[in-house]
């Protein structure tokens, strides 16, 4: 007769399937995290793409104004509320041109005595003056911005001239040439001096001097504009890229007559 077999001792089983259920442990624990690292992912994934859906939206949104104001309408309003953070003048003045030219004076004063029987000479007195000419538009002005296709169009104010103009005086040049029996070239052209700031402020205004300096002026309101697009990233070639400037004082002629003053390179 077989003596009965013992049970199995706890600690004998544990040490008998200690290895299969490491396994078992380590392959749960495999499996628990490749569905955790599935869950983040598919959590990081949806979130990106809510995000990426929102700044999309915003993008298209923030472009749409942008492109806003920039239609016609619109585009006057942008540029004037944009003059304070693009003009770097304080005055409140845009210098749009100077010129400088060398203005002659001259007087002359012939006299004679005895019903004019006796000549006593002829007095001339002449002046050269190195003038600067310097032109500007104010820009609290009113201005006038259009869109036609790609091309800008700018009514600008009108121009005026700083007065009075800037005489250099360290370059002028006296000259005088008294008659025989004539002593009055100093009076003369201390009288030749005084008319000289009141003649250049009429030369400053009239239309020959504005008309010598107007295309330059025309430049100089292009490139200003030129500015105030490329810092609102519309120069280039998809947006604008021509300016075409018309004064105030040229609104009587069609926009069609005038060629761009500035196109993009």
């Amino acid at each position: 007769m077989n003596p009965e077999t013992p049970a199995p001792r706890p600690n004998h089983l544990l040490a008998v399937y200690r290895w299969p259920l490491a396994i078992v442990v380590l392959g749960l624990l495999a499996l628990f995290a490749f569905l955790f690292f599935l869950w983040v992912t598919k959590r990081t994934y949806d979130e990106t793409l809510a995000r990426g859906g929102r700044a999309g939206e915003y993008a298209v949104q923030k472009a749409e104004a942008i492109a806003g104001k920039f239609l016609s309408g619109n585009i006057t309003r942008t540029f004037v509320a944009s003059i304070p953070e693009i003009s770097s003048v304080g005055s409140g003045n845009l210098e749009v041109a100077t010129s400088d030219q060398t203005e002659i004076f001259r007087a002359e004063d012939v006299r004679s005595v005895f019903w004019d029987t006796l000549y006593l000479g002829k007095t001339i007195s002449e002046l050269s003056v190195p003038v600067t000419y310097r032109y500007h538009l104010r820009l609290s002005d009113p201005w006038k911005l259009d869109v036609s296709g790609q091309t800008c169009i700018v009514v600008a104010p009108r121009v005026r001239p700083s007065l009075p103009p800037a005489i250099h005086t360290d370059k002028m040049e006296k000259k005088s040439d008294e008659g025989w029996a004539r002593f009055n070239a100093r009076e003369q052209m201390t009288e030749l001096e005084k008319s000289v700031t009141p003649t250049l402020i009429a030369y400053a205004t009239d239309r020959k001097h504005l008309a010598l300096t107007r295309e330059q002026c025309r430049i100089t309101v292009a490139e200003f504009v030129k500015t105030w697009l490329l810092k609102e990233d519309q120069w280039r070639s998809d947006r604008f890229h021509a300016i075409k400037v018309i004064f105030a004082d040229e609104t009587n002629a069609a926009p069609e007559q005038f060629e761009p003053t500035l196109r993009l390179k």
